[in-house]
């Protein structure tokens, strides 16, 4: 990421970062463009034998309460995300990226495109991960809710006396917070004053402590794989540290399902890092949203369809 000269002329510094979305960002019939492509048909078939679900079907015609089933849209997310990366990376595309990140599951897609984990174990690890939290959801009756504007301090305090938690620092004002569905509706009846109150159609309180039994598991799965250290910066969720060991990598991605996911902090350090342009892999919108009030002033291309690799082919070639 260090600025560049040739022949005794500087260049001016281009540092693109690729970031991966989370759940929620999946729509009904979001795939159906990819796969009008047999390579992209071919490999959703590949990654639906390793995720156990068709998520063919799934990405095309399988309703929206269907997909927001968790142990469904986690799979669903990361295959997007690998579908988009194997257009995105091609020939050396991949050497013109300074970085990646991903939000929440997104993670795993970025552990795939920083090279920590193969198509295959991202593929294993979202599996297992989807299932575990999906039956940690079901051992009580948690939900989530976006809240936008106040004071966060004041927030802060006010879920404590309700017993909820941060789970989503998401930058731009808006916090994501979860727990009880009792506690959520005391909230959102009486809210800090200068906030709103957003309920999510989500199945449970994820990135908190009733996602403790999912992480028993994944540290029990993630002990059978290989992870392989970055060969492209990465940054985690946790604090918005640059992440240069596999193996730690993994770890966070254990850990990350019962902690709150900093995203404010990650677009923080991209900031730092002087990050000049951002895209966001299928299924896109949410983080270059974010980036637009976060990262003020970079270009960004939200790669819906493939129709969008065009423009973010452009934005890597500096022709954006």
């Amino acid at each position: 990421m260090r600025t560049a000269a040739e022949g005794g002329c500087w260049q001016t510094r281009r540092v693109i970062v690729v970031v991966a979305p989370g759940q929620g960002s999946q729509t009904p019939g979001f795939l159906e463009p990819w796969i009008a492509e047999e390579r992209f048909r071919d490999q959703l078939t590949r990654l639906s034998e390793i995720a156990e679900l068709d998520l063919v079907a799934h990405g095309t015609t399988s309703d929206a309460d269907t997909i927001r089933d968790t142990a469904v849209a986690q799979p669903l997310i990361v295959a997007a995300g690998l579908l988009t990366l194997s257009a995105l990376f091609d020939g050396r595309s991949r050497s013109r990226v300074a970085g990646v990140a991903g939000h929440s599951v997104g993670e795993i897609t970025a552990a795939t495109a920083a090279g920590i984990l193969s198509e295959t174990d991202a593929m294993s690890f979202v599996r297992e991960r989807s299932r575990a939290m999906a039956s940690a959801a079901s051992l009580a009756a948690t939900g989530m809710s976006a809240v936008i504007g106040g004071d966060e301090y004041a927030l802060l305090a006010r879920l404590e006396e309700l017993g909820l938690q941060p789970a989503n620092f998401n930058g731009g004002g808006q916090i994501v917070v979860a727990g009880a569905l009792d506690a959520l509706a005391k909230l959102a009846a009486e809210p800090v004053p200068g906030t709103r109150v957003i309920p999510l159609q989500v199945a449970g309180a994820f990135h908190t402590r009733y996602m403790q039994p999912a992480v028993e598991h994944l540290r029990e799965f993630a002990a059978t794989l290989v992870p392989v250290d970055p060969t492209l910066t990465i940054w985690t969720n946790r604090d918005g540290s640059i992440v240069e060991s596999g193996s730690a990598y993994l770890d966070l991605l254990v850990g990350q399902v019962s902690s709150p996911v900093r995203w404010d902090k990650t677009m923080a350090s991209l900031a730092q890092a002087g990050v000049t342009g951002l895209i966001e892999l299928a299924p896109a919108g949410a983080l270059a949203g974010l980036a637009k009030r976060g990262l003020t002033g970079i270009p960004t291309v939200a790669v819906k369809t493939p129709d969008d690799l065009a423009a973010a082919h452009d934005l890597l070639n500096g022709a954006a």
